[in-house]
């Protein structure tokens, strides 16, 4: 998988735009790296994220659920709450959101247990931080692609217009796929324009487009991992890749977890869909969400535009084998 180097996607150097572009159209997945002046202060935020991370996780169950799910982009959903990784299998992960909107409130909703004056400083550092990354990262597509004015990206991503940017933090429980039945997070595209991801461990796999198999994504010390959206797909004319992509439990022992900052596009913006239907950003967000969330046989009949954002796709593993991957420690694909 690619680099891309922030300093210089900053200074809009002409060789890195260009690579940026190659690898949103070819991958819909690449490597930031934020290990120079400009990007240091992103990584100490993630630290703090992850302190302020196991803070929250680590409370009675009936502390994190006084939060719950407030809308679809802010809140507190338990382990299970969505379809897992494996057939017949529900996710295996917590995660507890919070939007951009939201923290810029006047009072904003946040669980009462992160609601200091220190850990609201964090929230607002990390989702501040991770918007600088992935608006840096619009102005290069725009000016890449040669768009002015009105048509660059930047123009429906506007800081004061409404939109579901939001700051979601995961915790994966420790999980045997031969044994429990939480596993991982099932394949999927995201909603958002782009995802911004902090991982320091395995277990998130990507099926590039025209790959047959997944590989799991190497954790690189100093970078950030950044996916391509269905919406930055769909407002590009379907010209970029939004990757389907996993999270399977490599070491079935572990706590695992990750940050993700997903940049959407403003609520009332349009585009057109994989389908050809005319969506705004808020639509597409409400209607994929919930398909996320609906039970197996739901998902089976909903239209398959919506999972997979309109991706084609190769065969799936088979159980085994994905079994099998999942306890391996060694000789694992990766990209």
């Amino acid at each position: 998988m690619q680099t891309v180097d922030f300093s210089r996607l900053l200074s809009q150097e002409p060789e890195e735009l260009e690579e940026l572009l190659k690898c949103c159209q070819t991958k819909g997945f690449f490597y930031i790296d934020l290990q120079g002046i400009d990007g240091r202060r992103f990584l100490e935020d993630q630290q703090e994220t992850l302190k302020l991370m196991n803070k929250f996780f680590d409370s009675p169950l009936e502390v994190k659920n006084e939060f719950g799910l407030v809308a679809p982009h802010l809140g507190y959903e338990p382990v299970g709450s969505r379809t897992g990784v494996l057939e017949n299998t529900k996710d295996g992960y917590e995660m507890v959101k919070v939007s951009r909107d939201e923290i810029q409130s006047e009072s904003p909703h946040i669980p009462r247990n992160i609601k200091n004056t220190g850990d609201m400083k964090v929230l607002e550092n990390a989702i501040a931080g991770s918007n600088i990354i992935t608006k840096a990262i619009l102005s290069g597509l725009s000016t890449s692609m040669g768009l002015t004015g009105k048509d660059r990206f930047e123009n429906s991503h506007r800081n004061h217009r409404a939109s579901s940017s939001t700051l979601a933090m995961m915790h994966y429980i420790p999980s045997d796929p031969v044994t429990d039945k939480n596993i991982g997070h099932q394949k999927h595209t995201d909603i958002s324009s782009l995802t911004l991801l902090f991982s320091e461990q395995w277990g998130l796999q990507i099926r590039p487009p025209g790959a047959k198999e997944f590989g799991f994504v190497a954790p690189k010390v100093g970078t950030a991992i950044v996916n391509v959206g269905d919406s930055l797909r769909f407002a590009s004319g379907h010209t970029m890749q939004s990757c389907i992509h996993r999270v399977v439990p490599l070491n079935p022992t572990e706590h695992r977890y990750s940050i993700a900052y997903f940049l959407r596009a403003e609520n009332e913006t349009q585009f057109t869909d994989s389908s050809g239907r005319v969506v705004t950003a808020g639509q597409w967000h409400d209607e994929k969400f919930y398909t996320f969330t609906a039970p197996p046989e739901m998902q089976a009949g909903a239209p398959s535009y919506l999972l997979l954002g309109g991706m084609e796709e190769e065969a799936d593993l088979s159980t085994a084998q994905l079994e099998a991957l999942a306890g391996a420690k060694t000789a694992v694909t990766a990209f």
